[in-house]
């Protein structure tokens, strides 16, 4: 696959329709992302040309706090996922 699930400058909360996530997640293009890096557990880092979030958030900010799952390996689309928890909607 390896194509933007979501525009650049966008956003999507997932529901049922959407079969990249869990309802409510926060979906997100990963140019979009700033600020963040990968997660220091290596075993958060699994894929085969990219990363396939199957292994729980693999993204932190830059004080180590996690923040998202990178879903970018080649037989996926690429996204980031945000915990809906971890967003405060102002």
């Amino acid at each position: 696959m390896e194509e933007d699930y979501i525009p650049q400058g966008y956003f999507l909360i997932a529901n049922e329709e959407d079969k990249v996530d869990e309802k409510g997640t926060i979906i997100i293009n990963m140019k979009d992302l700033i600020n963040s890096k990968h997660h220091p557990d290596g075993d958060r880092l699994n894929g085969c040309c990219g990363l396939d979030g199957l292994d729980g958030m693999n993204r932190v900010c830059l004080n180590g706090h996690e923040i998202g799952t990178e879903n970018s390996d080649c037989w996926m689309p690429h996204y980031i996922a945000i915990n809906p928890n971890m967003v405060n909607f102002m």
